[in-house]
């Protein structure tokens, strides 16, 4: 499994835009199978992290974060590159409530 983290950080194009996208979905795929084989507790994250279980769960939570962080965070200011932002805005969406 490849870090998500590590490949955020590298996002700076749209080539390396889809490298980040096609790991975070190898990601959600893999903790689905993972989860059909030893489903976790409904109220904790799954085995791979991910706080949400369907689309539409996923999407809001990556636009509440967008939208929490449109102006930067206190240790975290706003992203210039909008490669990189999206990458961050949908990594965010993984466990943002």
């Amino acid at each position: 499994m490849k870090d998500l983290d590590k490949l955020e950080d590298e996002v700076y194009n749209e080539e390396t835009f889809i490298l980040f996208l096609e790991a975070l979905a190898a990601d959600r795929l893999d903790e689905e199978e993972k989860e059909k084989a030893n489903p976790s507790n409904p109220y904790d994250r799954g085995h791979n992290g991910w706080e949400h279980g369907t689309i539409g769960q996923y999407l809001d939570a990556s636009a509440a974060w967008a939208n929490s962080s449109i102006n930067g965070l206190p240790l975290m200011p706003k992203e210039i590159n909008p490669w990189k932002r999206m990458a961050q805005i949908l990594h965010a969406g993984k466990i943002y409530e």
